[in-house]
């Protein structure tokens, strides 16, 4: 048999046949490479097996039972389908739930007093403990040879046990080790195991990542507890270097921008200073602060490179001041500046904005939308081709061929996750490396934003403008209904409007949820005296502008609506939000759509109403909700609860995912990657020198040519 190397196909290897190998092809795995990252998400510490009589909430156990029967039921009113395989030992019975099924054919695998293995995260629900998708398996007495190990628990999956694995992964660690003592680094053509640089290694204590490679999956016999926390030098050193390539990605890219000739700004601040004299408001000291950093980044570096800043703030704290401040900056300079936002009627509601306060000014702002009528457009694109338009205000109609500058100096994006790449680098094309600025009202941590935004420099408005009440929340059960209308009933007798907000658009067979159809026609019974409106994603763009219009401007008094409000238009007199099914959103997204309220002076409410069985994890997110309206706070608590995957939502293009690191827990790992990716740069910042070679091929491979566009 041929030498196995890293990039050898899987197909190739002994004991992996047709059907396996499209197994592994469904999994995304490939290679050797990929099946040596396909890391084990626990491990079973046999040498300290628990009773089910002495397991806690919130530990990860293994323990040796056998199965008692297997049932399904309904659960509830929300007819989801559970299953539940209970087991027992000498000391008690524990439940095992799955709320949903592994693959076909799982649960026919279990009979009574069948001996099993049961790994898994013990959970505390509804007043007692019991297991939520464990790992099941088999107690055979071939499993494993010695029950005095720790043994790699892998994701499981249809047709491939973790006995197979295993033993298929270690053939190719000892193929490895025999093939890589045959390998000489002066043959030509020889490819090392581990590309980090011998000296980032040894500054960060990293052990061999063959060494690791081989350790994570087959643990050694005096394995401690930070080994099975997934802590051990040898996951330290893999979770190091999966945050490593990201960080050196973005870090390049951050080189690039450094690199790219930027546009020369003067500190240019009168007409920024005539807005701020002719506000009925003092600026915040946060907006203040993010101003000065934005100043210093369009007028500071000498030469000049692009300005690439991100700003975070809640929803109402003033980034879109800062955002007209710093476009002041740009015109004053003698550029043009454009505002871009995700929906027509935000980018109307900016324009009038902008429009209310620099006109005054002198400053001529424009509109650029797709309803436009063709002679509306072609004589606004006539007039951002002259310069005479100094702000554009749009959606993405501004990335059209059609649409020119004269001189675009600076480039707002509002709300960026909803752009893409392609789209960013479209209006970047427009000006000759114009700067740019991001704005988010979706508060990021700064241990996520790091990764997500790690190109980019961040400012945070975490101060909201005085005067501001916060708005009151409280959560509710079904029992609390009446009372619920009718408190949204006085406030419409006073003249306010109310959005209630649903997680489905219509019913599903599947999930007994409340809709947005079906409860506005309820909605309609319950208060007949008022307009509704119905606005939801499968509906029209045009249609959802009309809605939002007719909703702003008074014509409906409640709005119906799914999450598609979550980033909208300001109605100041819209003060009550009933929140249906909270339990089934995260915090960043009960946050996101409860700043819909509070708009206006007028004080605002948030009402949180519960389903059926609702976690204890759903109970906490829902407490946090009633007890702050910190947006960063409510990130760093969601972050936790629920893990940066599901956190993120929209992931940003490009970015991976993360195999065995986890930004919450190994934030510390995280720095230090960072650090090291900024200092190999500062070391060799076009990545040529012998050492820093493999990690000039790794980034071409993982993010083709582009990525060492901008460092030659």
């Amino acid at each position: 048999m041929a030498v196995i190397k890293f990039d050898t196909p899987l197909q190739f290897i002994k004991g992996v046949g047709p059907k396996l190998g499209e197994r592994f092809k469904d999994l995304g795995l490939f290679t050797v490479q990929d099946l040596l990252d396909w890391y084990p998400r626990a491990y079973e510490d046999r040498r300290a097996a628990r009773s089910i009589a002495s397991l806690k909430p919130d530990e990860l156990v293994s323990l040796r039972a056998e199965v008692v029967n297997v049932k399904s039921f309904i659960l509830g009113r929300s007819r989801r389908k559970v299953y539940d395989l209970t087991v027992r030992d000498e000391t008690g019975k524990i439940h095992c739930k799955f709320f949903r099924v592994p693959y076909k054919g799982y649960f026919e695998r279990f009979q009574p007093l069948q001996k099993v293995r049961v790994i898994g995260k013990v959970t505390h629900y509804r007043g007692q403990i019991e297991f939520h998708h464990p790992d099941v398996q088999d107690d055979t007495p071939d499993l494993v040879a010695d029950d005095d190990v720790v043994v790699p628990i892998y994701p499981e999956t249809e047709g491939l046990t973790n006995r197979q694995l295993r033993k298929l992964i270690g053939f190719v660690l000892d193929e490895l080790k025999a093939s890589q003592r045959e390998l000489d680094p002066r043959v030509k053509g020889y490819v090392p195991s581990d590309r980090l640089p011998k000296w980032l290694k040894e500054k960060y204590d990293l052990v061999d990542r063959f060494e690791a490679l081989e350790k994570v999956h087959r643990p050694p016999k005096d394995a401690t507890k930070d080994f099975t926390d997934l802590k051990s030098p040898y996951h330290r050193r893999l979770i190091f270097e999966e945050f490593f390539w990201l960080e050196l990605w973005l870090a390049s890219r951050k080189e690039g921008v450094a690199r790219e000739p930027g546009l020369p700004f003067e500190s240019r601040t009168e007409l920024v200073k005539k807005l701020r004299a002719s506000l009925p408001f003092e600026l915040t000291g946060a907006q203040l602060r993010t101003f000065e950093e934005i100043l210093k980044d369009l007028t500071g570096f000498k030469p000049p490179h692009p300005m690439h800043r991100l700003v975070q703030g809640d929803v109402g704290s003033g980034k879109t001041l800062v955002a007209l401040m710093a476009a002041l900056v740009a015109i004053e300079n003698g550029y043009q500046a454009t505002l871009m936002v995700p929906t027509e009627i935000l980018a109307e509601q900016h324009f009038r904005t902008a429009e209310k306060l620099l006109s005054p000014l002198g400053v001529q702002v424009g509109l650029f939308t797709g309803s436009l009528k063709t002679s509306e457009r072609a004589q606004a694109q006539s007039l951002l081709a002259q310069g005479a338009i100094q702000l554009a205000v749009g959606t993405h109609a501004l990335i059209e061929d059609a649409v020119g500058f004269k001189n675009l100096g600076l480039v707002i994006i509002d709300e960026q996750h909803r752009f893409g790449v392609h789209q960013r680098a479209r209006l970047k094309e427009k000006g000759v490396s114009p700067h740019f600025l991001v704005m988010t009202a979706t508060p990021i941590p700064r241990t996520l934003a790091m990764t997500v935004y790690g190109d980019l420099d961040v400012s945070q408005i975490d101060e909201l403008p005085k005067g501001r009440s916060p708005i009151q929340t409280r959560a509710g059960y079904e029992s609390h209904r009446p009372k619920m209308i009718e408190f949204v009933r006085s406030h419409l007798k006073a003249g306010r409007q109310a959005y209630f907000v649903y997680p489905l658009v219509e019913e599903s067979e599947k999930i007994d949820l409340k809709n947005a159809m079906t409860e506005f026609e309820n909605l309609k019974q319950k208060f007949p005296e008022y307009e509704l409106g119905l606005l939801h994603g499968r509906m029209k763009p045009d249609e959802k502008e009309h809605v939002m219009r007719e909703f702003r401007d008074g014509r409906y008094q409640i709005l119906v609506a799914t999450t598609v409000i979550e980033v909208g238009v300001d109605v100041p007199n819209a003060n009550v939000m009933v929140i249906e099914h909270a339990e089934r959103f995260g915090l960043s997204q009960l946050h996101q759509l409860r700043g819909r309220v509070g708009r206006g002076s007028h004080k605002s409410f948030c009402l949180l109403m519960m389903g059926h069985a609702v976690s204890d994890e759903a109970r906490t997110r829902l407490k946090v909700m009633e007890e702050t309206t910190d947006g960063f706070l409510i990130s760093e608590r969601d972050l936790e609860i629920r893990g940066p995957g599901e956190f993120l939502g929209t992931r940003q293009s490009g970015l991976p995912g993360f195999k065995l690191a986890n930004i919450v827990r190994d934030v510390r790992i995280l720095q230090e990657s960072r650090d090291a990716a900024m200092e190999v740069f500062r070391r060799d910042s076009s990545l040529v020198t012998s050492e820093h070679k493999w990690l000039r091929l790794q980034l071409l491979d993982k993010h083709g040519p582009a990525s060492l566009a901008g460092i030659g």
